[in-house]
């Protein structure tokens, strides 16, 4: 399932990411004015307009005995979707180990676990209630289909190009970094030098021993 995700995403068959993506965003679109229901029946009848004409045709040809009486669309029919029980637990597990992380994550985002990452929290937030306003849902949804179909078909394209780039705005990140350290150390207070320690006083000479006299 990933394997045939990242093959639509990098465009690796041309026609199939076409006729994904040209779906997406025209069923997306059509949210607009029409609701779920509505353009998802109209998915689902156009779709079998299609089919059904196909099936008469084939049966047909099968009457006219101008054909064996295969289904066009036998292949469909035999592809198994099902999971198996092995299948079933690895993605129920991953569902809740995802679920189990998200709720973590954001009861140690609400109750103040790290100062730092909760301001980041917060800052998040704000900028999505403003979004929000600017925007709908809708149209983010449309904007990030848009965007999954095509950076990676911008990457492979302007590979080398956007490489450059990439190492020249981190060259560049560096040198506002190194600015700022130093800028940072320029301004800060040299720590002040300890006193010097006193200097210990010689002990004084030991008197001399006075011969004694004989």
């Amino acid at each position: 399932m990933a394997t045939k995700l990242v093959d639509l995403v990098y465009w690796r068959k041309m026609r199939k990411t076409g006729v994904v993506f040209t779906g997406l965003v025209i069923s997306l679109a059509s949210l607009f004015q029409l609701t779920a229901i509505t353009v998802l029946s109209h998915i689902c009848l156009g779709v079998m307009s299609v089919t059904f004409i196909l099936r008469l045709y084939y049966k047909l040809l099968e009457l006219l005995r101008w054909n064996s009486g295969v289904h066009p669309f036998q292949s469909y029919l035999d592809h198994d979707s099902s999971l198996t029980d092995k299948e079933t637990v690895v993605v129920v597990e991953e569902v809740v180990l995802l679920i189990a992380f998200a709720w973590t994550e954001i009861k140690r985002l609400i109750f103040i676990e790290s100062m730092i990452d909760s301001i980041k929290f917060v800052v998040l937030l704000y900028l999505l209630s403003y979004v929000g306003v600017q925007t709908s849902g809708l149209t983010l949804v449309i904007t990030a289909v848009i965007v999954i179909f095509s950076v990676p078909l911008l990457y492979k394209k302007q590979q080398m190009r956007i490489r450059r780039m990439v190492r020249a705005l981190k060259a560049f990140v560096k040198r506002i970094k190194n600015m700022c350290f130093g800028l940072c150390e320029a301004v800060r207070p040299s720590p002040a030098a300890p006193p010097a320690a006193a200097p210990t006083p010689l002990p004084p000479p030991a008197p001399k021993q006075k011969a004694k006299s004989k």
